[in-house]
């Protein structure tokens, strides 16, 4: 795997060992970035404030740094995707703009100390099927963890139903097993 785009182009991402994560594919991702970079309904990524959820080798959030994001918080509990995202972040040079956080996704509560604002974009792309992600985005919009304009870019199994409340639906696309949801909170 590597950096698809932006000042890091081309590096290399290490990924953790075994079968506990499943990183989303460099075809994936640059999807995932390009619509971000072209829809009118998308914040910019230039000084953004983003979270990699659910993180397995923090490829989503790095990418976001290197297409201009200002700030990332990863979260991740699996130990070997930890150490991946640390060799990563440290390959790179990126610890003044990085934060990682292992506390449980589920149970997310953040302190301000790890955070720089609310989020503008939130990647979550959860073991699949499981249904990880309603907790998620319940704490983050009950925390106001979501900025005004702030995006969450969820990937799931292209099979699983996925029914958002309290979230109105931007896209909602597939790639491969994958199906990604671009979600904005409801009025």
């Amino acid at each position: 795997m590597r950096i698809v785009s932006g000042r890091l182009r081309g590096r290399n991402i290490v990924t953790p060992s075994g079968r506990n994560t499943r990183p989303t594919s460099d075809q994936t991702r640059e999807s995932i970035f390009n619509i971000l970079a072209h829809a009118d309904w998308a914040p910019p990524m230039e000084g953004a404030i983003v979270t990699d959820i659910f993180a397995g080798s923090g490829a989503l959030g790095l990418e976001a740094i290197s297409r201009g994001a200002e700030f990332c918080l990863f979260v991740e509990t699996e130990p070997k995707a930890r150490a991946a995202i640390r060799e990563n972040i440290d390959k790179m040079g990126l610890f003044g703009c990085t934060r990682l956080h292992r506390h449980d996704a589920t149970k997310l509560k953040i302190a301000p100390g790890n955070l720089r604002g609310a989020f503008t974009h939130i990647f979550m792309d959860p073991p699949y099927n499981k249904g990880l992600w309603k907790p998620v985005l319940t704490r983050l919009k009950s925390y106001d963890l979501i900025a005004e304009n702030g995006v969450v870019i969820l990937e799931e199994s292209k099979d699983a139903e996925i029914d958002a409340k309290g979230f109105e639906v931007l896209a909602d696309k597939n790639w491969g097993a994958a199906r990604v949801l671009f979600l904005r909170p409801s009025p």
